[in-house]
């Protein structure tokens, strides 16, 4: 599971502790049926989790994006660091990561295709 991670100022233990459970038990991998049913540990899945504030770009003014509601680094690098932690503890799969702040290729198959946006500000 590929997980773009993009981490705000209002970020904190308590939205990595939610994201990671949530993740941990997502019901999005195809069982012999075809439906979504199964789980990562289900499919014996592993996470490859890449920092990205890109994902705050505000857009509404002008045409250049504005990143202001993304984290700075020494706030955002412990969660992300935490996030990486949490994960692997709470799903017991393996956690690859990307170098946080890197310029990385990383390439996506997506196969489904299921992408997911999820909040954690927005949990409802």
């Amino acid at each position: 599971m590929l997980i773009l991670l993009g981490i705000e100022e209002a970020d904190n233990e308590e939205d990595i502790e939610w994201l990671c459970t949530k993740l941990s038990k997502l019901r999005i991998f195809g069982d012999d049926n075809d439906s979504m049913n199964l789980d990562i540990n289900q499919v014996e899945g592993s996470f490859l989790v890449v920092s990205q504030f890109t994902l705050h770009a505000l857009t509404k003014k002008g045409n250049r994006p504005s990143f202001i509601r993304a984290a700075r680094p020494e706030q955002a690098i412990p969660l992300y660091e935490m996030f990486l932690k949490r994960l692997a503890e709470i799903s017991g799969r393996e956690v690859q990561s990307g170098e946080f702040g890197a310029m990385m290729a990383v390439e996506l198959l997506n196969d489904g295709p299921v992408t997911i946006i999820m909040d954690s500000k927005r949990r409802e």
